[in-house]
């Protein structure tokens, strides 16, 4: 029996991919949890594997198509005798109602029913189309029934030899009846986005000039609509702060010399890193996120960096900063900045964190506020470190290192006072660097 193979969801914001490259051709022979294809979502490059076996159809899209929808079928997979060219059986889901309606009133096996009917309380239960076919045809349950492919999904393996329990009369002759679906949840009405000038709109106002038109990749696209989103419907504010940098480039210095020997070189931004972290404990109510009608209080200090790439930006998270050393960060921030520039993150390295830190100042940057990146609570801008005149403790002028920070705030995760203990803490741990030791 020949089935679809859809264009996978490879991360929860998935929404369109480009199938990058095929690892097989019609014919092939391919095992459940065998790499078929490349798929290139707007943030990395991600393998796809096979949840059946069986063997390679046709192939419906070809390599370098970019904009293929999540669920849009491109390959066909038949089983051993049937033809390459077989079209696939059409899917139960896809049956309209009357036609549920009709089977439910006619006398039927309870098991097949049993299996063919939606669970209404159970958890969902993850199969292939053709495991659920062969389970609906032999009376199975697949809520009983323990998955062997990716993630525990049940496939066609684990229902083949399976036989159903046997059914008492009266189950049997009990008819089908439907169960209404309960009401769904009243959802908050999601703000509609503003898109500004149409791309017809503009072009006729340059018509007369020389320019390039400059296609938007998936990445491109993706950060249009979650910058829009974030400065439309998050309440940002900004809490500025300047650190004296002094302490820490003369403390950097000598660990450095000590720590050559083991091929480490801490940066400025390590130091950055690990003091955020450290506040986001010291502060545990700034440690928040935004989810739709509440907040998500974290207890690790998950910290997102920023990282630029060409066309775009990453943010990976570094997990339990807090808990980590100063080498340790540095070490895992080097190899997650050099895969997301190859975009060879996976989705779980990017995603999640309730913080994010965005460092310009190795560019030259003196100061700037930076967009907070949903869900996260706030985000930290980070300047150059610029030698200037300063009011010294004896009241005298000297000269420092200073290097400014602006803390963009959601004011609803984080109100002013405790933005400015957060960002209190981080100075304090900036200047004091001795203590991110202990």
């Amino acid at each position: 029996m020949a089935i679809e193979i859809l264009m996978p969801a490879l991360s929860p914001t998935m929404e369109e991919g480009t199938l990058a490259k095929w690892l097989v051709k019609a014919g092939d022979v391919v095992k459940s949890g065998q790499t078929i294809a490349e798929i290139e979502t707007d943030k990395a490059t991600m393998e796809f594997e096979a949840v059946d076996e069986g063997t390679v159809g046709q192939l419906l899209v070809a390599e370098g198509t970019a904009g293929v929808k999540v669920n849009t079928p491109i390959a066909i997979m038949v089983e051993d005798g049937e033809a390459a060219d077989a079209a696939p059986a059409p899917a139960a889901a896809k049956a309209p109602v009357e036609a549920v309606a009709k089977a439910a009133s006619a006398p039927a096996p309870a098991a097949a029913a049993k299996a063919a009917a939606p669970a209404t309380g159970g958890p969902r239960v993850f199969a292939s189309p053709l495991a659920r076919r062969i389970a609906a045809e032999k009376g199975l349950d697949l809520g009983s029934i323990k998955g062997s492919g990716p993630h525990g999904r049940i496939v066609k393996a684990d229902v083949a030899g399976t036989v159903a329990a046997p059914v008492v009369a009266e189950a049997a002759a009990a008819p089908v009846v439907a169960t209404p679906a309960p009401a769904p949840v009243a959802a908050a009405t999601k703000p509609a986005v503003a898109q500004g000038m149409t791309a017809e709109t503009v072009m006729k106002i340059y018509a007369d000039r020389s320019y390039v038109e400059v296609p938007l990749d998936g990445m491109r696209r993706t950060i249009a609509a979650r910058l829009t989103e974030a400065k439309q419907t998050i309440p940002h504010f900004y809490l500025r702060r300047s650190v004296q940098l002094d302490g820490l480039m003369a403390f950097r210095e000598t660990l450095n010399a000590q720590l050559a020997a083991r091929g480490v070189k801490l940066s400025v931004n390590d130091f950055i890193i690990k003091a955020c972290a450290m506040a986001l404990q010291a502060v545990p109510d700034a440690n928040a996120v935004w989810a739709g009608d509440r907040m998500l209080r974290l207890k690790p200090s998950d910290v997102a960096v920023a990282v630029a790439i060409e066309g775009g930006l990453f943010t990976p998270v570094l997990r339990d900063a807090d808990k980590k050393s100063l080498s340790a960060l540095s070490a895992e921030m080097k190899d997650l900045a050099a895969r997301a520039k190859s975009r060879k993150l996976a989705p779980h390295e990017y995603q999640g964190g309730s913080f994010a830190i965005s460092n310009l100042g190795m560019m030259g940057i003196e100061n700037f506020d930076a967009v907070i990146n949903p869900p996260h609570g706030s985000i930290l801008a980070v300047g150059a470190g610029l030698r200037q005149p300063v009011v010294q403790a004896d009241g005298l002028i000297g000269v420092a290192t200073v290097m400014s920070m602006t803390l963009s705030v959601d004011h609803r995760v984080i109100d002013g006072a405790l933005g400015a203990a957060f960002l209190k803490a981080v100075v304090e741990n900036l200047e004091n660097p001795i203590t991110m030791l202990a």
